[in-house]
Protein backbone atom coordinates (compact mmCIF):
# COMPACT_ATOMS: atom_id res chain seq x y z
CA UNK A 1 0.00 0.00 0.00
CA UNK A 2 1.48 3.72 -0.79
CA UNK A 3 1.20 5.53 2.52
CA UNK A 4 2.91 9.13 3.99
CA UNK A 5 6.26 8.60 5.68
CA UNK A 6 7.64 11.06 8.44
CA UNK A 7 11.49 9.80 9.31
CA UNK A 8 12.47 13.38 11.16
CA UNK A 9 10.53 15.57 12.78
CA UNK A 10 10.24 19.53 11.04
CA UNK A 11 8.37 21.00 8.55
CA UNK A 12 5.41 18.77 6.47
CA UNK A 13 7.82 19.23 3.25
CA UNK A 14 9.96 16.64 4.29
CA UNK A 15 7.01 14.37 4.09
CA UNK A 16 7.10 11.52 1.22
CA UNK A 17 5.14 9.04 -0.02
CA UNK A 18 6.45 5.53 0.19
CA UNK A 19 5.02 1.52 -0.39
CA UNK A 20 4.51 -0.36 2.62
CA UNK A 21 3.31 -3.64 3.63
CA UNK A 22 -0.43 -4.48 3.63
CA UNK A 23 -1.33 -4.03 7.53
CA UNK A 24 -3.70 -7.03 8.89
CA UNK A 25 -6.43 -6.24 11.65
CA UNK A 26 -5.63 -7.95 14.88
CA UNK A 27 -8.56 -9.05 17.62
CA UNK A 28 -11.30 -5.97 17.77
CA UNK A 29 -9.88 -4.66 14.64
CA UNK A 30 -11.28 -3.04 11.38
CA UNK A 31 -8.99 -2.97 8.42
CA UNK A 32 -10.65 -0.17 6.34
CA UNK A 33 -9.43 0.95 2.72
CA UNK A 34 -9.05 4.60 3.05
CA UNK A 35 -10.81 6.33 -0.05
CA UNK A 36 -10.33 9.94 1.82
CA UNK A 37 -8.78 11.62 4.97
CA UNK A 38 -8.99 14.98 6.11
CA UNK A 39 -6.06 17.06 6.86
CA UNK A 40 -5.91 18.88 10.26
CA UNK A 41 -3.82 21.20 12.35
CA UNK A 42 -3.03 18.29 15.01
CA UNK A 43 -0.93 16.39 11.66
CA UNK A 44 1.00 19.38 11.11
CA UNK A 45 2.05 19.66 14.92
CA UNK A 46 2.70 15.94 15.00
CA UNK A 47 4.84 16.14 12.18
CA UNK A 48 6.95 18.77 14.21
CA UNK A 49 6.94 17.54 16.88
CA UNK A 50 4.90 20.18 18.94
CA UNK A 51 1.68 18.47 19.62
CA UNK A 52 0.70 17.67 23.09
CA UNK A 53 1.62 13.73 22.56
CA UNK A 54 4.49 12.34 20.31
CA UNK A 55 4.57 10.17 17.50
CA UNK A 56 7.28 8.11 17.80
CA UNK A 57 9.46 8.33 14.10
CA UNK A 58 8.80 7.03 11.40
CA UNK A 59 5.24 6.93 11.42
CA UNK A 60 2.67 7.81 8.71
CA UNK A 61 0.78 10.87 10.01
CA UNK A 62 -3.16 11.45 9.57
CA UNK A 63 -5.90 11.30 12.18
CA UNK A 64 -9.63 12.04 10.54
CA UNK A 65 -10.52 9.34 7.65
CA UNK A 66 -13.55 7.88 5.47
CA UNK A 67 -13.38 4.70 3.40
CA UNK A 68 -15.17 1.15 3.41
CA UNK A 69 -14.33 -2.10 5.31
CA UNK A 70 -11.81 -4.42 3.70
CA UNK A 71 -11.79 -6.88 6.60
CA UNK A 72 -12.40 -8.31 9.88
CA UNK A 73 -10.11 -9.11 12.73
CA UNK A 74 -10.61 -11.99 15.04
CA UNK A 75 -13.78 -11.75 17.22
CA UNK A 76 -15.16 -8.68 15.31
CA UNK A 77 -19.04 -9.46 13.86
CA UNK A 78 -19.21 -6.42 11.71
CA UNK A 79 -20.22 -3.99 10.30
CA UNK A 80 -19.73 -6.27 7.23
CA UNK A 81 -17.28 -6.11 4.20
CA UNK A 82 -18.00 -2.99 1.97
CA UNK A 83 -19.27 -1.11 4.44
CA UNK A 84 -18.65 2.88 4.29
CA UNK A 85 -17.41 4.30 7.59
CA UNK A 86 -15.25 7.19 9.01
CA UNK A 87 -13.18 7.10 12.28
CA UNK A 88 -10.34 8.74 13.92
CA UNK A 89 -6.86 7.87 14.52
CA UNK A 90 -4.03 10.06 16.02
CA UNK A 91 -1.44 8.63 13.38
CA UNK A 92 -1.80 6.72 10.11
CA UNK A 93 -4.74 7.88 7.78
CA UNK A 94 -2.91 9.36 5.18
CA UNK A 95 -2.31 5.56 4.16
CA UNK A 96 -4.46 3.84 1.61
CA UNK A 97 -5.26 1.46 4.43
CA UNK A 98 -5.67 1.80 8.00
CA UNK A 99 -6.75 -0.94 11.34
CA UNK A 100 -8.62 0.79 13.70
CA UNK A 101 -10.49 -0.50 16.88
CA UNK A 102 -14.16 -1.77 15.79
CA UNK A 103 -15.88 1.00 18.92
CA UNK A 104 -13.65 3.94 16.90
CA UNK A 105 -15.93 3.70 13.34
CA UNK A 106 -18.88 5.29 12.66
CA UNK A 107 -21.18 4.84 9.96
CA UNK A 108 -21.27 7.43 6.98
CA UNK A 109 -24.61 9.53 7.45
CA UNK A 110 -26.69 9.25 4.33
CA UNK A 111 -25.67 12.08 1.35
CA UNK A 112 -22.18 12.38 2.55
CA UNK A 113 -19.23 10.81 -0.36
CA UNK A 114 -16.00 10.04 1.20
CA UNK A 115 -14.44 13.14 0.62
CA UNK A 116 -17.11 14.90 2.60
CA UNK A 117 -17.45 11.87 4.67
CA UNK A 118 -13.62 12.32 5.62
CA UNK A 119 -13.72 15.88 6.71
CA UNK A 120 -16.85 15.91 9.00
CA UNK A 121 -16.44 12.81 11.70
CA UNK A 122 -14.10 14.49 13.63
CA UNK A 123 -14.26 18.41 12.73
CA UNK A 124 -18.11 18.07 12.76
CA UNK A 125 -18.54 16.28 16.05
CA UNK A 126 -15.78 19.12 17.49
CA UNK A 127 -17.91 21.84 16.77
CA UNK A 128 -21.07 20.15 17.38
CA UNK A 129 -20.24 19.36 21.37
CA UNK A 130 -18.26 22.72 21.28
CA UNK A 131 -21.22 24.32 21.17
CA UNK A 132 -24.11 21.97 22.83
CA UNK A 133 -22.70 19.44 25.07
CA UNK A 134 -20.01 21.29 26.76
CA UNK A 135 -20.96 24.99 25.61
CA UNK A 136 -24.40 24.50 26.61
CA UNK A 137 -25.36 26.94 23.61
CA UNK A 138 -29.03 27.78 23.18
CA UNK A 139 -31.47 29.22 20.19
CA UNK A 140 -31.39 32.97 20.62
CA UNK A 141 -27.71 33.20 22.04
CA UNK A 142 -24.97 35.47 21.01
CA UNK A 143 -21.60 32.27 19.73
CA UNK A 144 -18.47 34.05 18.87
CA UNK A 145 -16.72 31.74 16.81
CA UNK A 146 -12.72 32.19 16.57
CA UNK A 147 -10.79 30.96 13.43
CA UNK A 148 -14.28 30.98 11.85
CA UNK A 149 -13.20 30.35 8.14
CA UNK A 150 -11.17 27.39 9.22
CA UNK A 151 -12.10 23.72 9.79
CA UNK A 152 -13.82 23.75 13.13
CA UNK A 153 -14.36 27.37 12.73
CA UNK A 154 -16.41 27.05 9.74
CA UNK A 155 -18.19 23.81 11.22
CA UNK A 156 -19.13 25.82 14.41
CA UNK A 157 -20.41 28.83 12.49
CA UNK A 158 -22.76 26.45 10.23
CA UNK A 159 -24.04 24.00 13.29
CA UNK A 160 -24.88 27.30 15.64
CA UNK A 161 -26.49 29.19 12.73
CA UNK A 162 -28.78 25.85 12.07
CA UNK A 163 -28.98 25.67 15.73
CA UNK A 164 -30.62 29.17 16.08
CA UNK A 165 -27.97 30.83 17.58
CA UNK A 166 -26.72 34.45 16.70
CA UNK A 167 -22.70 34.29 15.72
CA UNK A 168 -20.28 36.36 15.39
CA UNK A 169 -17.19 35.31 13.46
CA UNK A 170 -13.67 36.21 13.80
CA UNK A 171 -11.20 35.77 11.26
CA UNK A 172 -8.33 37.18 10.43
CA UNK A 173 -9.40 38.80 6.81
CA UNK A 174 -12.19 39.91 4.86
CA UNK A 175 -12.16 36.96 2.90
CA UNK A 176 -12.46 34.73 5.48
CA UNK A 177 -14.79 36.58 7.37
CA UNK A 178 -16.96 36.55 4.05
CA UNK A 179 -16.78 32.85 4.30
CA UNK A 180 -18.10 32.15 7.25
CA UNK A 181 -20.88 34.92 6.72
CA UNK A 182 -22.09 32.61 3.81
CA UNK A 183 -22.19 29.68 6.45
CA UNK A 184 -24.61 31.69 8.05
CA UNK A 185 -22.70 34.43 10.20
CA UNK A 186 -24.70 37.32 11.75
CA UNK A 187 -21.77 39.56 12.05
CA UNK A 188 -17.89 39.13 11.75
CA UNK A 189 -14.90 40.44 12.71
CA UNK A 190 -11.50 40.91 11.50
CA UNK A 191 -9.25 40.56 14.51
CA UNK A 192 -6.03 41.98 12.46
CA UNK A 193 -7.79 45.03 11.77
CA UNK A 194 -10.23 45.79 14.24
CA UNK A 195 -9.87 45.14 18.09
CA UNK A 196 -11.78 41.96 19.02
CA UNK A 197 -13.17 42.42 22.65
CA UNK A 198 -14.95 45.74 21.57
CA UNK A 199 -16.33 44.65 18.35
CA UNK A 200 -17.79 41.77 20.04
CA UNK A 201 -19.17 43.82 22.58
CA UNK A 202 -20.55 46.62 20.19
CA UNK A 203 -22.06 43.61 17.99
CA UNK A 204 -24.00 41.96 20.82
CA UNK A 205 -25.75 45.18 21.80
CA UNK A 206 -22.92 46.01 24.94
CA UNK A 207 -23.76 42.66 26.11
CA UNK A 208 -20.74 40.68 25.55
CA UNK A 209 -20.91 36.80 23.86
CA UNK A 210 -23.37 34.07 25.63
CA UNK A 211 -20.43 31.34 24.18
CA UNK A 212 -17.12 31.33 22.32
CA UNK A 213 -15.12 29.15 20.79
CA UNK A 214 -11.80 28.90 20.64
CA UNK A 215 -9.79 26.43 18.01
CA UNK A 216 -6.89 29.24 17.85
CA UNK A 217 -5.83 30.12 21.08
CA UNK A 218 -2.88 32.99 21.19
CA UNK A 219 -3.45 36.18 21.54
CA UNK A 220 -6.66 36.34 20.58
CA UNK A 221 -7.81 33.61 23.26
CA UNK A 222 -7.75 36.35 26.08
CA UNK A 223 -9.69 39.14 24.48
CA UNK A 224 -12.08 36.82 23.61
CA UNK A 225 -12.80 36.00 27.46
CA UNK A 226 -12.92 39.42 28.03
CA UNK A 227 -15.40 39.79 25.49
CA UNK A 228 -17.94 37.27 27.38
CA UNK A 229 -20.84 38.67 29.01
CA UNK A 230 -21.19 37.80 32.52
CA UNK A 231 -22.21 34.32 33.55
CA UNK A 232 -20.96 33.19 29.95
CA UNK A 233 -18.85 30.35 28.46
CA UNK A 234 -15.64 30.23 26.95
CA UNK A 235 -14.83 26.78 25.15
CA UNK A 236 -10.92 25.72 23.91
CA UNK A 237 -10.72 23.11 21.19
CA UNK A 238 -7.21 23.94 19.86
CA UNK A 239 -4.47 26.08 19.38
CA UNK A 240 -3.95 26.74 15.58
CA UNK A 241 -2.25 29.92 15.87
CA UNK A 242 0.92 27.70 17.57
CA UNK A 243 0.67 29.12 21.32
CA UNK A 244 -1.09 28.15 24.51
CA UNK A 245 -2.90 31.10 25.40
CA UNK A 246 -2.21 32.41 29.27
CA UNK A 247 -5.53 33.07 31.02
CA UNK A 248 -5.68 35.85 33.78
CA UNK A 249 -8.00 33.60 36.04
CA UNK A 250 -9.37 36.90 37.91
CA UNK A 251 -11.13 37.42 34.62
CA UNK A 252 -12.84 34.22 35.24
CA UNK A 253 -13.97 35.02 38.67
CA UNK A 254 -15.12 38.21 37.92
CA UNK A 255 -17.12 37.88 34.94
CA UNK A 256 -18.37 34.24 36.60
CA UNK A 257 -16.94 32.77 33.66
CA UNK A 258 -17.06 29.32 32.81
CA UNK A 259 -13.68 27.97 30.70
CA UNK A 260 -13.88 24.53 29.47
CA UNK A 261 -11.34 22.42 27.27
CA UNK A 262 -12.74 20.02 24.89
CA UNK A 263 -11.35 17.02 23.12
CA UNK A 264 -13.39 14.81 21.15
CA UNK A 265 -11.11 11.25 21.63
CA UNK A 266 -12.11 11.82 25.66
CA UNK A 267 -16.08 12.33 24.98
CA UNK A 268 -16.47 9.32 22.92
CA UNK A 269 -13.90 7.69 25.76
CA UNK A 270 -15.91 8.89 28.98
CA UNK A 271 -19.50 9.98 27.60
CA UNK A 272 -20.76 8.11 24.81
CA UNK A 273 -24.16 8.53 25.29
CA UNK A 274 -23.58 12.14 24.25
CA UNK A 275 -21.35 11.37 21.31
CA UNK A 276 -24.22 9.25 20.35
CA UNK A 277 -26.75 11.55 20.63
CA UNK A 278 -24.64 14.25 18.91
CA UNK A 279 -24.35 11.94 16.23
CA UNK A 280 -27.98 11.63 15.77
CA UNK A 281 -28.49 15.47 15.52
CA UNK A 282 -25.58 15.73 12.96
CA UNK A 283 -26.92 12.80 10.63
CA UNK A 284 -30.30 15.16 10.74
CA UNK A 285 -28.43 18.00 9.64
CA UNK A 286 -26.90 16.19 6.70
CA UNK A 287 -30.38 14.98 5.32
CA UNK A 288 -31.11 18.80 5.98
CA UNK A 289 -28.12 19.37 3.28
CA UNK A 290 -25.76 20.62 5.16
CA UNK A 291 -22.35 19.35 3.93
CA UNK A 292 -18.13 20.11 5.41
CA UNK A 293 -16.87 23.28 3.79
CA UNK A 294 -14.34 21.19 1.76
CA UNK A 295 -11.79 24.36 -0.16
CA UNK A 296 -9.13 22.06 -1.56
CA UNK A 297 -8.56 18.31 -2.72
CA UNK A 298 -5.60 16.41 -2.86
CA UNK A 299 -4.00 13.12 -4.71
CA UNK A 300 -1.89 11.54 -1.51
CA UNK A 301 1.65 12.15 -3.89
CA UNK A 302 1.00 16.44 -3.10
CA UNK A 303 0.44 14.93 1.08
CA UNK A 304 3.63 17.17 1.93
CA UNK A 305 1.93 20.11 -0.14
CA UNK A 306 -1.83 19.87 1.31
CA UNK A 307 -0.70 19.97 5.10
CA UNK A 308 2.43 22.76 4.33
CA UNK A 309 -0.73 24.98 2.96
CA UNK A 310 -2.74 24.21 6.28
CA UNK A 311 0.31 25.19 8.50
CA UNK A 312 0.42 28.36 6.61
CA UNK A 313 -3.28 29.28 6.84
CA UNK A 314 -3.78 29.80 3.16
CA UNK A 315 -7.19 27.63 2.87
CA UNK A 316 -10.46 28.10 4.32
CA UNK A 317 -12.53 24.82 5.40
CA UNK A 318 -11.45 21.82 5.15
CA UNK A 319 -8.49 20.06 3.18
CA UNK A 320 -9.28 16.11 1.87
CA UNK A 321 -6.67 13.96 0.68
CA UNK A 322 -7.97 11.90 -1.87
CA UNK A 323 -6.73 8.02 -2.17
CA UNK A 324 -8.74 7.08 -4.60
CA UNK A 325 -7.80 9.69 -7.38
CA UNK A 326 -11.69 10.25 -7.46
CA UNK A 327 -12.57 6.50 -8.25
CA UNK A 328 -13.97 4.21 -5.64
CA UNK A 329 -15.66 0.61 -5.38
CA UNK A 330 -19.63 0.44 -4.80
CA UNK A 331 -20.60 0.68 -1.02
CA UNK A 332 -23.24 -0.68 1.38
CA UNK A 333 -24.82 1.31 4.26
CA UNK A 334 -25.03 -0.09 7.97
CA UNK A 335 -26.19 1.67 11.30
CA UNK A 336 -23.89 1.84 14.46
CA UNK A 337 -25.38 -1.47 15.97
CA UNK A 338 -24.62 -3.45 12.98
CA UNK A 339 -21.29 -3.48 14.89
CA UNK A 340 -20.08 -5.91 17.46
Amino acid sequence: MRAAHCTQYGPPGGLEVVERDDLEPGPGEVLVRVHAAAVNFPDVLLVANRYQVRAPLPFTPGSEFAGVVAALGPGVAGPPVGSPVAGAVLTGAFAEQVVVPVAGLRPVPDGLGMVHAAAFHVTYATAYHSLVTVGQGTAGEWAAVLGAAGGVGSAAVDIATRLGMRVVAAASSQERLAVAQELGAEAGVDYVREDLKTRIRELTGGEGAHLVVDPVGGDHAEAALRALRRGGRFVTVGYADGKIPRIPLNLVLLKDAVVRGFEIRMLRQYAPDAVAAGDRALARMVRDGMRPLVSRVHPLAEVASALTDVARRRTTGKVVIDMTDGVGPAVRTWAVGDAS
